[in-house]
């Protein structure tokens, strides 16, 4: 018995190291760098096995490798390519669009609420993504912004009755208010307390970071084909709770004749116009419960903890820098006096808190990185460097953010740099919070216009004071989520009129 072990790990260290041999030996014959760092698991060793977030990661590989346009790295026995240059990013996520369309992660297809817009595909994308749109055009987000508005209203007298909350685990607190602000305005849902809700649950756990979890999610970016055939799963603990709260949503909204233009509204509509058709390709979907609830919750998951990140970073930026704080405190007081409520309008117009917003998603995207597959052959332009179909990339977002070459002193809080007089001196490429491209966030205006919401309430009643504990910050190995811990931030009442 022990001969056989020895003999198979033996095996193995030998099949691990051709893999290896071969990964470097593919981009080596193309002319490209070679990351030779765990030549078969390259960024994902360290993210499992030394909890060290994948953007962190990739982060390292930038600055090595900063004036090569692109950087072959292992990932098992896909050729996988980390792009650097701007232009190979722009041409990845936007110019050869048609040839990357693909997200790079092919999920179990028994996972029924990763059958969603994140996760899809092809053709089914296209048609799914294309009759999720309406949703978040700026005439729907007005329709609904009085429902945002109230959660954020209700969130401030949340706080002041329950004075323990502003003193510290401001990202949970602020989940709370995006749980119950997208369940509102999005789904319809109200319940008793925003702290007290499964939904809320749901969001935190959805993608929570744990040693299992992480793993998953290694093997699913190093082969979509091993993850399937181990039979990994994400999300089936939340089917039976999620799928059967948006069937009841869906069922009581048949009843009703009040139209509240939200996702339930839609879904109804939907589902009532029969197939989803493709004209261009005659491909037919049947918009089925559980397909439509896998949409929601997309939405749910990436409406909560990504835009309390993007909250989370603005309080904590403007809690560090008191003298523009006082600027975006000037600014919402003087829209207060101007007008008896907010609106769609006065908050988007808000010039000061739109740059301090832009900066603080600069300096903390909600995501790190972006995957894509090529689906067919392609050239990147800068290093005339061939892409095979069936190769995997990886594009940089936190890396370009903090690249002094783009942004002066980047980890520096320079809300200035998004000024209208300063916007056009950002390249277009180098600014990508919510993504880029074709596939950019659906709910991208959503989440901006719902942190603002909640940015203008709680500083027309509070001020903040950033809190930094030993060692902070530092950021979680989490899959692809950006956010700093060991930072909190403090509330302190304000006194207005």
């Amino acid at each position: 018995m022990i001969t056989f072990l020895l003999v198979f790990s033996g095996l193995i260290v030998c099949i691990v190291y051709l893999i290896g041999i071969y990964n470097e030996y593919y981009w080596k014959r193309r002319n490209v760098a070679f990351y030779k760092k765990h030549k078969v698991t390259s960024v994902l060793w360290d993210f499992v096995f030394k909890k060290k977030a994948v953007y962190l990661n990739l982060w390292e590989v930038y600055k090595e490798y900063r004036k090569e346009p692109a950087v072959g790295i292992g990932t098992f026995i896909t050729p996988s390519l980390y792009v650097i240059d701007p232009t190979n990013v722009q041409h990845v996520l936007s110019t050869d669009f048609s040839s990357f369309n693909h997200r790079g992660l092919d999920v179990h297809k028994d996972d029924l609420l990763a059958d969603n817009i994140l996760f899809m595909n092809g053709n089914r994308w296209k048609l799914t993504r294309q009759h999720m749109t309406p949703l978040f055009t700026s005439t729907k987000l007005k329709s609904m912004y009085y429902i945002i508005d109230k959660s954020a209203l209700d969130f401030v007298q949340h706080l002041n009755e329950n004075k323990q909350l502003l003193k510290g685990d401001t990202f949970n607190t602020l989940m709370s208010f995006c749980s119950a602000a997208i369940g509102g305005a999005v789904f319809g849902i109200s319940t008793g307390s925003i702290f007290d809700s499964p939904f809320l649950d749901m969001a935190r756990n959805a993608f929570k970071a744990t040693f299992s979890s992480n793993l998953s999610f290694a093997v699913l970016t190093l082969s979509g084909n091993l993850s399937n055939w181990l039979g990994l799963k994400f999300f089936t603990q939340h089917e039976k709770f999620f799928i059967g709260a948006i069937k009841q949503i869906l069922r009581a909204r048949e009843k009703e004749n009040v139209k509240r233009h939200d996702f339930a509204d839609l879904c109804v509509a939907i589902q009532k116009a029969g197939k989803m058709v493709d004209k261009e390709t005659g491909l037919e979907m049947t918009p089925t419960d559980e397909l439509l609830a896998a949409q929601a919750f997309f939405f749910f998951a990436a409406g909560v903890e990504p835009t309390a990140t993007a909250l989370f970073g603005t309080l904590y930026e403007l809690g560090k820098d008191p003298e523009y704080l006082e600027k975006v405190h000037k600014e919402i007081d003087e829209a207060f006096e101007k007008n008896d409520k907010m609106n769609f309008d006065i908050i988007m117009g808000m010039k000061h808190l739109d740059m301090a917003f832009s900066e603080a998603m600069r300096l903390h995207p909600p995501i790190g990185f972006l995957t894509r597959q090529c689906i067919r052959d392609s050239v990147l332009p800068v290093g005339n460097i061939k892409v095979d179909k069936g190769s995997k990339i990886f594009t940089p977002i936190y890396e370009i953010h903090h690249d002094p070459k783009y942004y002066p002193e980047p980890e520096k809080f320079i809300p200035e740099r998004f000024a209208p007089e300063n916007k056009h001196k950002i390249a277009d490429i180098t600014y990508m919070p919510f993504g880029k491209g074709n596939r950019i966030c659906v709910g991208l205006r959503y989440a901006s216009l719902q942190s603002k919401a909640g940015l203008v309430h709680l500083l027309r009643n509070f001020t903040v004071r950033s809190i930094i504990h030993e060692g902070g910050p530092k950021y979680k190995a989490q899959a692809v989520q950006v956010r700093p811990y060991n930072v909190d931030v403090e509330f302190i009442p304000r006194n207005v009129a």
